[in-house]
């Protein structure tokens, strides 16, 4: 049943996966407090090496993006060399890995940052309520809206940030586009309340997404660049009818672009969106028609049959990779996968 999955992917002339599975970013808080990383995570990462691709924890472009503890960077050379010795760990095992950059936005804070590095950005000055996941003493701050030279610089920022990984030894880099991010963020109406040329009709609100995409093209080439995208708003920020527009737009850009691929963000693909007409996945297949990765809940086998009914082109697993390291040899063999739990998110295994 499982069988599709272990067949070679060519992604593209320069790029081409053992097999069809995908390692998920998966925020695991592993960094020193410099947020370079660590021995430790370049063993974690060797371990899984199997994975047709590794997508790495969501490692953010510059100091104000930080919006957790402990989550690596890419914008110091100290940071830089640590990510070698990571990707160098992967490579010797036979695999690939990308980055995936990030910008949290309105969910970073100051605590991780100070003020001295800037103020808690987003695209427009809509906050959100609640407290810092692992630091839940921290109350989300009020935003600022991004002015033009704020996105004109964050744009540079993650074409500064990809240039960095690939001299880090990624294979390439996933943009973090979705799960109520900074970029999602200028996607959806519901945290989009800005009168510019990047708010109000789509065309505008889809802008700094195709920018930074332009960007990072520019500096490391298509072939060597995603995105995962949240076409359903579902975290951090409400839904709105008038965010399937949005996408379309985006969408009907980025297939221009010649992407490595792109990658739906949900946690449970099962979730339905009615201005979307179904699943999320269903929607970006529909719009989009290059390589999908799908992801949200599903095992080796619903994940197989997805593929095999032309869902989605890759499967990423997430959690069952933190219980598993050796996951693809389980499945490959058909022996039993350990149970997650999220007492696992304090082993770094």
């Amino acid at each position: 049943m499982t069988a599709t999955l272990f067949t070679p992917y060519k992604l593209n002339d320069t790029l081409t996966l053992n097999n069809k599975i995908i390692m998920a970013p998966l925020t695991r808080c592993m960094a020193d407090d410099n947020l370079v990383p660590t021995a430790t995570m370049a063993a974690y990462y060797a371990r899984r090496a199997d994975a047709g691709l590794i997508i790495s924890e969501a490692t953010i472009i510059r100091p104000d993006g930080q919006g957790y503890v402990n989550t690596p960077g890419l914008y110091t050379q100290a940071q830089i060399e640590g990510w070698k010795v990571v990707t160098k760990a992967v490579h010797d095992k036979g695999g690939k890995i990308f980055a995936q950059l990030w910008h949290t936005g309105r969910v970073a804070h100051p605590f991780f940052f100070g003020e001295q590095n800037g103020e808690v950005i987003s695209a427009s000055n809509i906050g959100i309520e609640g407290t810092i996941p692992r630091n839940r003493e921290l109350t989300y701050q009020q935003p600022k809206a991004a002015t033009q030279a704020d996105i004109a610089q964050l744009v540079s920022d993650y074409a500064t940030a990809a240039s960095n990984a690939i001299e880090a030894g990624f294979d390439g880099v996933e943009i973090h586009g979705a799960n109520g991010y900074l970029i999602d963020q200028f996607l959806h109406y519901s945290c989009n309340n800005r009168t510019d040329e990047y708010g109000e009709i789509p065309e505008n609100m889809a802008r700094f997404a195709v920018e930074v995409v332009d960007a990072i093209i520019a500096a490391i080439g298509s072939d060597r660049t995603a995105i995962r995208l949240s076409p359903g708003a579902y975290f951090n920020m409400e839904p709105n009818q008038g965010d399937r527009a949005v996408f379309d737009t985006l969408l009907k850009q980025l297939e221009t672009r010649h992407l490595a691929f792109i990658h739906l963000g949900i946690f449970d693909d099962a979730m339905e969106f009615d201005y979307l007409g179904g699943t999320a996945s269903r929607y970006l297949r529909q719009q989009y028609h290059q390589t999908l990765v799908g992801v949200g809940s599903y095992t080796a086998e619903t994940g197989s049959k997805a593929i095999a009914n032309n869902q989605f082109d890759l499967l990423a697993i997430g959690r069952a990779f933190i219980a598993n390291p050796d996951y693809v040899t389980r499945v490959r063999d058909g022996l039993e996968l350990t149970a997650y739990d999220d007492a696992m998110l304090a082993e770094l295994v």
